[in-house]
């Protein structure tokens, strides 16, 4: 049986470039549905030049285009959307076209983060805004009977390990860090192009079917306090610490509003309310990628801070 052919939904994208980049290193024959729009945008279009000299085949659609969204179906096995979080809702019209079609073997709905059926953070009005649409596309996908796998990487590393998860800076401190809660609690990270090669290695894997796989790399599994151990021992020095509880945490949530506190709200859910790990992976709809794949190499997050030393 050769190997599934592949739709992105989303490959101008970061997520979605290296998923279609992945998919095409896995020699899966990889098409794009690409907006009109990002070709006139000149790092996109420079990705889809990319991707398309790779051997990507570009189709001009998008999720709001009915027609085209049917005719792109039609080519493939497996679809996989990557859109941006505030895209979520937009996949509906694709879930009525997979479930018509009845031919797609696998949809990965674009997720790629915590997993919407475990955050403990609904209670908050932007915790909420941001996972109930996940949440919903999930929800439907299931009521519809559509082959699935869901993807639950938790953080990219771009998200929040830069700073060493300091809200504002744009690298590691150098002189005073800032702790969260008791600093214990830990959080998971990893990179956008191993997020991608853990996906694409599921689209034609019984054992995937159906189930949610769980990302927890280890090395990749950090409190605050060990990533600022390894950031101390990596430059040679020590930091001066202080400490955000929880209460002064949340008041500064709901003093702004997303996505201006989309930090404060990620670390919040990780490493106070243990959103990454606090639950263990039921076999019954979850499976373990670096189990599942143990020839995977990927980035650990001290390889990565070693890039900004």
């Amino acid at each position: 049986m050769g190997k599934s052919k592949i739709l992105i939904i989303g490959a101008s994208g970061n997520l979605g470039f290296h998923l279609a980049e992945a998919s095409l290193k896995f020699d899966h024959p990889t098409f794009a549905l690409v907006r009109d729009s990002a070709f006139s945008d000149p790092i996109k279009a420079q990705k889809l030049h990319s991707l398309s000299h790779a051997g990507a085949t570009l189709l001009k659609g998008s999720l709001q285009d009915e027609a085209s969204i049917v005719e792109a179906v039609k080519l493939v096995d497996v679809v996989i959307s990557a859109v941006s979080a505030k895209q979520t809702l937009d996949q509906k019209l694709l879930i009525r076209v997979i479930k018509q079609s009845g031919s797609i073997k696998r949809f990965i709905p674009a997720e790629f983060g915590a997993d919407p059926t475990k955050v403990q953070i609904y209670d908050l009005e932007d915790g909420r805004n941001f996972y109930a649409p996940k949440l919903e596309i999930r929800q439907m996908i299931e009521a519809e009977g559509i082959p699935y796998t869901c993807i639950c990487c938790n953080f990219f590393m771009k998200i929040l390990l830069p700073s060493l998860v300091q809200p504002g800076l744009n690298a590691p401190p150098r002189d005073k860090v800032t702790i969260f809660g008791d600093g214990n609690t830990k959080g998971i990270f990893v990179k956008e192009n191993d997020v991608a090669a853990f996906t694409i290695s599921t689209v034609d894997d019984p054992r995937t079917l159906n189930k949610v796989l769980y990302l927890r790399p280890p090395g990749n599994v950090c409190s605050l306090n060990e990533l600022v151990e390894m950031w101390e021992t990596k430059i040679g020095k020590k930091l001066e610490k202080s400490h955000v509880s929880e209460e002064e945490l949340v008041k500064k949530i709901k003093g702004t509003s997303y996505p201006a506190n989309f930090e404060q709200l990620f670390i919040y859910s990780a490493f106070i309310k243990k959103d990454h790990t606090y639950f263990d992976i039921e076999s019954s709809n979850g499976v373990n990628g670096t189990e599942l794949y143990p020839q995977l190499k990927y980035t650990t997050v001290s390889e990565f801070l070693d890039t900004l030393v």
